[in-house]
């Protein structure tokens, strides 16, 4: 069974945003000089940040994010942001592979951005909305 595609918009500005929640102050997540100059295509989101928004599509799909019991990813591609008000957007798609016995649910993540995948091994395990 698929589960809706969940779709969130990513700005500089929510870089930023995340940049002072998180500490992590590398210009290569604000400066297009530096991740160029560093062989990047441009500014890349946190990957923790991508990560974050994952969680949030699970946790919308669970129905709350404490029926989240197991989440992981993998990075394999960077998103990368461009300085404009649109920014990029990243497309969340989930499958439940199981149901277990005990009453949890297995997904297996689909992260994209621009149609490439950012995100392998994505996988959650979730207690079954009852």
């Amino acid at each position: 069974m698929e589960l809706p595609v969940q779709t969130y918009r990513v700005t500089r500005a929510d870089l930023v945003r995340y940049a002072g929640a998180s500490g992590d102050f590398n210009p290569i997540h604000w400066s297009d000089r530096t991740a160029t100059g560093v062989g990047l295509p441009g500014v890349i989101a946190h990957g923790m940040f991508t990560m974050a928004l994952v969680g949030r599509a699970v946790a919308g799909w669970a129905g709350a994010p404490d029926a989240v019991v197991d989440f992981g990813v993998r990075f394999t591609r960077p998103v990368v942001v461009p300085d404009t008000d649109e920014g990029t957007e990243i497309e969340v798609a989930a499958v439940v592979k199981e149901v277990t016995e005990d009453g949890l649910t297995r997904l297996d993540i689909t992260a994209t951005c621009r149609g490439e995948k950012v995100l392998s091994q994505a996988r959650a395990l979730v207690r079954t909305p009852r």
